[in-house]
């Protein structure tokens, strides 16, 4: 759908149809719900030209930089206005300019793909979109890092793609060019999507490039000879003596006295991986030495090595990482003379995750990078599935005493909301996360205090649904890590959650949830089952009649007796006026065109439906492709909103004043301008509240906040809850109440 919009707004360019005025703009000022973390932190680059400096990619949440002062991250990519640049493959600082910095962004390579440069450490960014894709939330996304700046010469970049081979830019990213004599060949290309990508031979290419003493490396995921070295800058290439093959390369990390490192898996990861090394390569002998500090075969079900990394302050000094050592966890071995004997650090080590409750329930887990503080030998940083770990007294492993690390996440948001609500009492937001279940938001400005929803887990919390007129009471729906009950429920407003006795269809997980304004009436539908009501809170269930299967239902807001669905089919709307048990067509009919494509990824992608808080039987149809419609009498009458072109995500928030209808937020299309909106007149005219600082790469959904008006919470796709309050003039993103610079896109 997404596609569909650009193409339609494309089009209408060529027939010389010009875009209306923007919008009228107000200033907004951003800031995260604080969860602290929460997503795949697939590498750490430090700088070797400054000291503090060091950057975070992520694979589906852009990057970040450390705030040495502040000891928080600042998000730099904010102001990329697509998903698919969102998930970062690669990320390489100028060694000789510490103001300078490249990402190469793609997060899949279905998706399009481009290297961003920046003279300002990010503020500001630079795109060309280049031809070899990426794939940042792919397999290997942890190996690493496929982009360098030659230290010698700072014009000259290499880039290793994933199916494209060696590349090289000789205008400091500014414009690239295919290595010829590169000696892998490029592999067929796969083009049915990203899960049949995972199982092709060789789908990960150029995991590593890098300059070693005049020399230029690039080591290849393969299990065959897999690291080649070039002594003229890449205009010829030959195979490194000696090596060990079998396994796969994902880290190679040099030293300052003539030594490669690299860790190894049979499998790129990040899902599977059950056996590995670490061996160390002598760039003048030529010799091979096997330091594996702990044979996989020692611990069931084996593991890898993830990453490896050497001090710059000395080269004796190492760590290494496992990778999928699932029992009892993932380890970080340390060594001070060259890998020759090594310590465990993870098992005697003191923890510090106070400020982030929810980390109590994980454990140190896909430690895909490592990074020495640039000028400071004693910290050292690993990255999870879940954030980034620092520690600062090292070398007491030196005398057997335990390290201490905090999880240093604050700032670093990256986690993907997959359903928001805010209730008009107790707590103003509730999540629904994946990966990591869901929180109650009693604050903020802080990550929640009793972490994860209390009662059942899920690992997805995919639907939250309150009683518009009781709103303690609450229903969520989700998956389980186990079996049992997909469904629970609040009766305190989501402080505490149990699993209902019963559900329709229990061997689907999630659903999507609804419930009736006092309460006392839950419906559920699951894919391809027709939705069913209860009204003893799941002790039984009721096929809802007149609906057909997969078709999910909303409560009105006011009347508790009435339900909605939208009829694909028919392309009316469905209406129950007793509590579920029977629904039938109204007479109104959408002009949309038939039959619509309204099936994606084996799920309905139809229009949305939404139920004003204002008034009984007034109803909100949105779609990616028809726009927005206001509904009447229970959807017996509706109009299209016709400065509307496109609807992403819909929601509205307190009135401006009693006498006013609920502010509506939309991102979308309006007058052929894509943004965040919003209108104080039940959407008669519109004013834009996001700018090209602030464009969060795509938001999945949102909602106002029927306390405060103006306020709006945004689900995005990989940087967390943004909220978003009006403001005097304009302000940066940065921390609660706190503005730092954040800059425009500027396209080639």
């Amino acid at each position: 759908m997404k596609t569909l919009c650009i193409i339609t707004l494309i089009g209408l360019a060529c027939l010389g149809l010009k875009a209306a005025d923007s919008p009228p703009q107000q200033p907004y000022s951003w800031r995260n719900a604080v969860i602290g973390g929460g997503g795949f932190v697939t590498g750490l680059i430090t700088s070797q030209a400054s000291k503090d400096l060091i950057y975070a990619r992520t694979d589906v949440g852009g990057a970040y930089r450390w705030d040495e002062s502040a000891k928080r991250w600042i998000p730099i990519t904010d102001s990329f206005a697509s998903e698919d640049f969102t998930g970062i493959e690669s990320l390489a600082v100028d060694p000789c300019h510490s103001n300078r910095v490249y990402l190469a962004a793609g997060i899949y390579e279905s998706t399009r793909s481009a290297i961003f440069r920046s003279e300002d450490q990010g503020s500001t960014w630079v795109k060309t979109e280049v031809p070899f894709k990426m794939g940042g939330n792919e397999m290997g996304r942890f190996n690493g890092e496929r982009l360098v700046v030659c230290p010698y010469d700072s014009n000259l970049l290499f880039f290793g793609s994933r199916n494209d081979g060696l590349w090289e830019s000789h205008d400091c990213g500014a414009s690239w060019q295919s290595v010829p004599k590169f000696p892998v060949p490029i592999p067929a290309r796969v083009t049915s999507g990203f899960w049949r990508k995972q199982r092709t031979p060789n789908p990960v290419g150029i995991v590593s490039v890098l300059f070693s003493h005049g020399i230029l490396y690039a080591a290849i995921s393969t299990e065959s000879t897999n690291l080649f070295c070039s002594r003229d800058g890449g205009q010829h290439w030959e195979p490194v003596p000696g090596q060990p093959v079998g396994l796969r390369p994902n880290h190679v990390s040099p030293s300052s006295d003539g030594h490669l490192y690299l860790s190894y898996g049979n499998e790129p990861g990040p899902n599977r991986m059950t056996d590995g090394a670490v061996w160390r390569y002598d760039e003048t002998s030529h010799a091979w030495t096997n330091v594996t500090p702990l044979p996989p075969a020692s611990s069931p079900g084996g593991f890898g090595y993830g990453a490896v990394v050497v001090d710059p302050q000395n080269p004796r000094h190492l760590l290494a990482s496992t990778f999928c050592r699932w029992n009892p966890h993932d380890e970080i071995f340390r060594s001070t003379n060259s890998g020759e004997t090594w310590t465990p650090l993870i098992s005697n080590a003191i923890w510090n995750d106070k400020a982030f409750p929810y980390v109590k329930a994980l454990k140190p887990h896909w430690i895909g990078s490592l990074a020495f503080s640039p000028l400071d030998s004693d910290q050292v940083w690993f990255t999870t599935g879940y954030g980034v770990w620092c520690c600062s007294n090292i070398k007491a492993a030196d005398s057997g005493r335990s390290t201490s690390w905090n999880f240093w996440d604050s700032g670093l948001e990256e986690t993907v909301p997959l359903t928001l609500a805010s209730p008009p009492s107790g707590a103003h937001l509730l999540s629904g996360v994946g990966d990591i279940d869901g929180f109650l938001h009693e604050h903020l400005d802080r990550s929640p205090s009793q972490g994860s929803f209390s009662g059942p887990r899920f690992i997805n919390t995919e639907s939250i649904a309150f009683a518009s007129r009781n709103p303690e009471r609450m229903i969520r729906t989700g998956t389980l890590r186990m079996q049992g009950s997909h469904v629970a429920m609040s009766q305190d407003g989501g402080s505490h959650w149990h699993s209902l006795p019963s559900e329709p269809a229990p061997e689907i997980p999630g659903g999507t949830a609804a419930i009736s304004a006092d309460g006392r009436t839950l419906v559920l539908t699951k894919d391809g089952f027709p939705p069913e009501w209860s009204s003893d809170e799941g002790q039984t269930w009721h096929a809802c009649l007149g609906l057909p299967a997969g078709i999910p239902v909303v409560a009105d807001s006011v009347d508790p007796r009435r339900f909605y669905a939208f009829d694909p089919v028919a392309q009316s709307i469905l209406s129950s006026a007793n509590s579920a048990r029977l629904f039938s067509s109204t007479a109104f009919k959408f002009p949309f065109p038939s039959p619509p494509a309204w099936r994606q990824w084996g799920k309905w992608s139809f229009p949305k439906l939404y139920a004003s808080a204002a008034n009984a039987g007034e109803l909100w149809l949105v779609d990616n492709t028809f726009g927005l419609w206001h509904g009447i009498d229970g959807g017996s009458i509706f109009q299209k909103i016709r400065s509307v072109e496109s609807v992403f995500a819909f929601g509205a928030g307190r009135a401006a004043s009693g006498d006013n209808p609920p502010a509506l937020f939309l991102f979308g299309v309006i007058d052929l301008h894509q943004g965040l909106f919003r209108s104080d007149d039940n959407g008669q005219s519109w004013i834009q509240i996001n700018d090209a600082d602030h464009q969060f790469g795509w938001i999945n959904s949102l909602t106002g906040d029927p306390r405060i008006f103006g306020r709006v919470y945004l689900a995005t796709s990989g940087r967390g809850i943004i909220i978003g309050d009006p403001c005097d003039k304009p302000l940066r993103f940065g921390p609660p109440f706190t503005a730092l610079s954040m800059a425009p896109v500027k396209k080639r």
